[in-house]
């Protein structure tokens, strides 16, 4: 399974990053070129940098390969290291759980119930707010993962 989300979210930032290429390379040269800047690249730009962000930060973490102190981790016995990746995992879960999801979750509905809507795009900006929730649900589907991993394997030490 978590395979299968690795590439369909592997997939899903390299369109992302593709459109934000093009939608800046169209920002500059609508602006130098053309001497009409567009009025909604600049907007759709921070929109698709805040996707890319979160499900980027969801992905990395999920790869394990976020930035990390781990000088206790090489100093510790694999039982004690395997419980402080346990710990670890738990408050990542914890975090993702009620910032991301529950806040963001929150977020997003008053943003839908209140009809807020981005001044360029005219879009609702609950559809730029689900970038919290799903990134958190990613976040925390890989701590869980990664807690699980430790008990299938209670003497590796990565």
């Amino acid at each position: 399974m978590r395979k299968i989300i690795d590439k369909g979210l592997e997939l899903s930032l390299m369109g992302l990053m593709a459109f934000l290429v093009m939608d800046v390379l169209w920002q500059v040269l609508s602006r130098y070129i053309l001497v009409s800047p567009s009025s909604v690249t600049d907007e759709l730009a921070g929109y698709l940098l805040i996707w890319l962000g979160l499900l980027g930060g969801a992905y990395v973490s999920g790869k394990k390969e976020h930035l990390a102190i781990d000088l206790l981790l090489q100093h510790m016995s694999p039982s004690r290291g395997r419980l402080l990746r346990l710990f670890i995992s738990s408050i990542v879960f914890l975090f993702a759980v009620f910032v991301w999801i529950v806040g963001g979750t929150w977020l997003v509905y008053t943003r839908f119930h209140l009809g807020v809507t981005s001044a360029s795009l005219e879009i609702h900006l609950g559809y730029v707010y689900l970038a919290l929730p799903l990134g958190g649900l990613l976040t925390a589907y890989y701590a869980i993962d990664d807690a699980i991993a430790l008990f299938r394997s209670p003497d590796s030490n990565s």
